[in-house]
C-alpha cells in the first residue's frame, strides 16, 4: 500500500463539478493499493500517517501530528500510484489491485482512521475526481507499507 501525504491548509474533492469532500487543516492522502496488500498494510499506514510529526508547534518546528492538531484527513483512492513507466510511454497499471479488492481495503483504511477519532472525508472510488488543495509548507511525503 502506497500513500502520498500532503499537509494542507484546506482541500476539497469534486466529482462532476460538485464538492463531495472537503477539509480545513489536515492531510490529503492519495492511497494506492496493490495485489499483495492486506488489512495489516492498512493498519500500518494509518498508525504511521496519524502519528507523523509534520505540523508545526509554537516554535515553528515540525513536532505535532494529525492527532495533536485535531486535523482532518481527505482520503483519495489513486490506482495510478502503482503505474509503471519503465517501458514505453504509456504507464502500465498491472501492479494496481483489482477494483473490488482495492475498494474493500480503501474502505477499511478509512474506517481505521475514523476509529482513531480523526475526521475523514473521501473522494468517490473509481470516479474521475478533481482534487484541490493548499499544500502547506509545502510538505509532501511518500510512505510505502512494504518498505
Amino acid at each position: 500500500m502506497r500513500a502520498v501525504i500532503q499537509r494542507a491548509k484546506d482541500a476539497s474533492v469534486l466529482v462532476g463539478g460538485e464538492v463531495i469532500g472537503n477539509i480545513d487543516n489536515g492531510l490529503v492522502v492519495l492511497l494506492g493499493i496493490t495485489h499483495e496488500d492486506t488489512i495489516e498494510d492498512a493498519k500500518y499506514l494509518v498508525q504511521k500517517i496519524i502519528h507523523l510529526r509534520i505540523f508545526e508547534d509554537e516554535n515553528e518546528k515540525m513536532n505535532l501530528s494529525l492527532q495533536d492538531t485535531d486535523g482532518s484527513l481527505l482520503s483519495i483512492s489513486q490506482f495510478t500510484l502503482y503505474g509503471d513507466t519503465r517501458k514505453g510511454r504509456r504507464p502500465n497499471f498491472m501492479q494496481a489491485a483489482r477494483p473490488d479488492d482495492a475498494l474493500k481495503l480503501y474502505n477499511q483504511f478509512n474506517e481505521l482512521v475514523k476509529e482513531q477519532n480523526i475526521h475523514v472525508e473521501t473522494g468517490k472510488f473509481g470516479e474521475m475526481m478533481d482534487v484541490q488543495l493548499t499544500n502547506s509548507g509545502p510538505v509532501t511525503l511518500i510512505i510505502d507499507s512494504k518498505e
